[in-house]
């Protein structure tokens, strides 16, 4: 649920009133607590970038300015595609307005097949091939898919066994992901497994060799993006020797 309006009618004037407080209360704080200065500075800079996404949300996140063509594309007229669909057309209309970082969700743990795998793959499958075909086709006619990554993926895969005769559980081993636009050479398999699909035995990816690539083709070097924490500098790849995956790289 999107909560892009007030419950209540606010005047201008209260506003107006609100905002001037909020300002004065955090002018008599920032006096009162100089060590804490840039903390806060961050902490109302962040408050104030809310706001304005608030503000420009409304139409940002406005469906029906879409043609019945684009609404079609991504399966807004099919209720059983339509709430993904719906995520996927907001996403592209938030990346052609300049959002730097956009993720859309499943509703739920949809993909968490411990039971009934076979159907219950196939349903949320159908719920989300054609919104996501919709997704890349849009941004490509449009010319975003080129300064769009796009990364399809979670956080582990299906055991290939089953788990209680009808489900798959957790699976770390081996499992799959894919990637389109910004940079990433289209129509490219990279690794495979064993013949039973547990272990990866060729061209083994670590999570850290996907998040440099990342980094790569986002233009950053994955070894510069760090941040002190308690006493230590800390990076997305971490100790680890992290390779960029040229192959993938157009």
């Amino acid at each position: 649920m999107l909560y892009l309006a007030p419950g209540t009618s606010v005047s201008p004037e209260m506003t107006r009133l609100r905002t001037e407080l909020m300002n004065n209360l955090n002018n008599e704080h920032r006096a009162a607590h100089q060590t804490i200065a840039p903390q806060l500075e961050a902490r109302i800079a962040s408050y104030e970038l809310a706001a304005r996404m608030q503000l420009s949300a409304t139409e940002a996140l406005d469906l029906a300015q879409e043609t019945q063509e684009t609404q079609e594309l991504y399966g807004l007229n099919d209720k059983q595609t339509a709430p993904y669909a719906r995520r996927c057309l907001m996403a592209r209309r938030l990346i052609e307005r300049g959002v730097r970082y956009v993720q859309v969700f499943v509703e739920g743990q949809r993909w968490d097949t411990h039971a009934d795998n076979a159907n219950a793959t196939k349903v949320i499958a159908t719920e989300t091939d054609k919104p996501t075909a919709g997704l890349l086709k849009d941004l490509k006619r449009r010319g975003l898919l080129d300064s769009t990554l796009v990364v399809w993926g979670g956080e582990f895969g299906r055991t290939p066994v089953s788990q209680g005769g009808n489900g798959r559980d957790h699976h770390k081993q081996g499992f799959s992901l894919w990637l389109a636009g910004g940079g990433i050479k289209g129509g490219t398999a990279y690794g495979t497994t064993d013949e039973l699909g547990y272990h990866a035995v060729e061209n083994r990816v670590k999570v850290a060799d996907l998040h440099a690539t990342m980094f790569h083709l986002l233009g950053l070097d994955h070894r510069r993006v760090n941040y002190h924490l308690r006493g230590r500098d800390e990076r997305l790849t971490d100790v680890y020797d992290a390779k960029i995956l040229t192959p993938l790289i157009a």
